[in-house]
Formats: structure tokens, sequence, C-alpha cells
């Protein structure tokens, strides 16, 4: 766990969404990638509507949400300190308002524990430590290491979600029978294809909570062109070029 603040000259200052957002990382630590992204994208915000982000980080997937979708109202929660912190810092870089709790998701603090949200996202950690080796940085560990099962994830981002409101998970295609398992309403599943032909390694997971609908399989969302990488180019799909860089929403089954 990470607790000592970063020093500027430990951070990086990366553009997102085509350069509407700056966010200040870790040179050494964990680093956001295309994850948050796209699960701010799969977020199904209006203005005016609540947003909370477990496990929030560096702040960027709930950010992102509030640079496509002004007006939303942001609250984060993060276990380590140290990103908690830079996590305030870009909400107001960005000229964002983000309250940013820190806590565990297992025991959150009084003051979540008391409020529900129209939305509920979560990038919980992917790798099992029973199985794997930690990572060398502290930080980067406390954010890929899964510490709390991701059942209990899921469960704690339904307790926080109102009824009719949404709770929105990117995670691995190899733990989507766990998160169908702990999911309760109206599911929809989008698995996240890297190449045509290749199977998804990723998938968003999304549920209205309360809802009667039965479980939606959507249509494979491609990532890239062509059957390999060739070149320096990152050969994204249109879509998904959009999503990334010009804030499109993401969306599951058309």
């Amino acid at each position: 766990m990470r607790t000592e603040p970063f020093a500027r000259a430990d951070l990086s200052f990366d553009a997102f969404l085509g350069g509407r957002l700056e966010i200040a990382q870790p040179r050494a630590g964990y680093r956001a990638g295309i994850d948050p992204v796209l699960l701010a994208a799969a977020v199904p915000a209006q203005a005016g509507e609540t947003l909370l982000d477990l496990g929030c980080g560096a702040g960027v997937a709930a950010l992102c949400v509030a640079a496509r979708v002004p007006g939303v109202r942001l609250a984060g929660l993060e276990m380590q300190p140290a990103y908690a912190a830079l996590a305030c810092e870009n909400a107001a870089h960005n000229g964002a308002e983000m309250e940013v709790l820190t806590g565990d998701v297992a025991a959150m603090p009084d003051a979540l524990r008391q409020r529900q949200f129209d939305h509920v996202i979560a990038n919980p950690p992917y790798f099992d430590r029973g199985a794997g080796t930690p990572a060398a940085d502290a930080g980067r560990e406390g954010a890929l290491g899964e510490a709390l099962p991701l059942a209990d994830w899921v469960a704690a981002a339904l307790r926080r979600c109102r009824p009719g409101g949404h709770v929105c998970v990117i995670h691995r295609a190899e733990r989507l029978a766990d998160l169908l398992a702990a999911m309760r309403g109206s599911v929809e599943v989008l698995p996240l294809i890297p190449r045509r032909g290749r199977a998804a390694r990723l998938v968003l997971v999304r549920a209205r909570k309360g809802g009667r609908a039965g479980l939606r399989l959507c249509d494979g969302w491609l990532l890239h062109e062509g059957p390999r990488h060739a070149g320096d180019g990152e050969n994204l799909t249109r879509s998904t070029a959009s999503v990334l860089r010009d804030a499109a929403p993401l969306p599951f089954c058309r």
C-alpha cells in the first residue's frame, strides 16, 4: 500500500480522451491504461446524476465520465492514501469536483455507507495473488493484486447503488462466471475482443439494480483492426478510437 504522497518528479502528466483530461500518474507504480476509459464509456450517466468509483486510483474512470457527461456528481473510494490524494489533485486540475474518501471497499467509511448513487463503477484488481507473484511496487500491487474477493466488490457496489441505478464492472473474461454469480438485476455482458477471431480478454458487465430482464450477451466490441499489430501505429478500430479519443459512449446491445 502506498501511503506517502508522490513527489512531482515521480509523476508523469498524461493526456486522456484526446487531451480533454490531463492526468498525473506515478512513473513507477499503478498506471491507468485503456481499461478505465472503456469502463467510463459504458456508464449510461446523465447530467445531475451521481457516480461512485470504488477503488478509484488516480481518478481516471470517474473523470472520464465527467468529461463525457458534464454535470455528473462524482465520488470515489480509494484504499491507498497517496492515490486518493492524486485523484483529488487530478479532479481539481481538470476543473471537476470529486469527493474522494480514503478507505477499504470491505469496510467503507460511514460517509459512504449512508448513501446511494445512480451509478457505481469498479475496475477491481485482476490478479489472484494465491496463484501469482506480487508486484515489486507497493502501490502497483495494491491496485492489481486481488485481496478482497470479487464477489465482495460486486456486493459492495450493489449496496451503494440506488434501485434502478447501474453497476458497471470491467474485469478479465475468465472471471465472467464469478461476476454473473454475484450480480443482481438486469445484466448485460459486453466482451472486449482484441482482434477479429481472437478470444475476449476483458468483459464489461453492467447491471440495472432491481431490473427483471434476462441476461443479455451483447455482440463483442472489436478493439483493433487487422489480424496482428503491424508497425508503430496503434490501429484501433474507428469506433474504439472514438471512445478513447473523442469521449464517445460505448454502447452495449444495440
